[in-house]
């Protein structure tokens, strides 16, 4: 591999790089009103429960069931979340190894030159779809969670 190629690889690299970052940013920024209702509604939902399980009038196993059985919503949620975005990632990563196995394609074919474009216009599309998609996911979590909007966000 010549210079000019291992140089036009480690640009490529950074740009994608660059790109994932920004779709690590963008996921985040849309879950924010998820995470919101995951850790403080459901959590202060989960803390007033587990104080009502506190009973000396319960056994500590009646404590132990009575506290798990509160923190299930919030685990369900976690679940749901973590599962959700897991399949993002892994669609995303597919797409990315389509982009990786054509442009190892190019190279093994000696089409050097339209590889690392090919390759730049492969990932930016793969980031383009993933980024297209976040919202719709975050749109069916929310629908799963029962969260209809900012409202149902308590922060108090």
């Amino acid at each position: 591999m010549d210079h000019i190629a291992a140089a036009e690889e480690r640009l490529v690299s950074d740009r994608m790089r660059r790109k994932l970052e920004e779709v690590n940013t963008a996921a985040q920024k849309q879950l924010t009103g998820i995470q919101d209702h995951v850790n403080f509604t459901l959590q202060q939902g989960y803390f007033k429960c587990a104080y009502e399980c506190f009973d000396r009038k319960r056994g500590q196993e009646g404590i132990n069931n009575c506290v798990e059985h509160c923190s299930v919503p919030v685990m369900r949620a976690n679940n749901m979340v973590e599962e959700e975005m897991a399949r993002f990632q892994e669609r995303m990563n597919r797409a990315l190894m389509v982009c990786q196995d054509k442009y190892e394609a190019a190279k093994l074919q000696h089409a050097q030159r339209g590889a690392v474009s090919d390759l730049e216009t492969c990932v930016d599309q793969a980031i383009k779809d993933s980024l297209h998609m976040l919202p719709h996911i975050v749109d069916r979590l929310k629908v799963s969670l029962s969260i209809s909007g900012p409202k149902d966000i308590n922060l108090s």
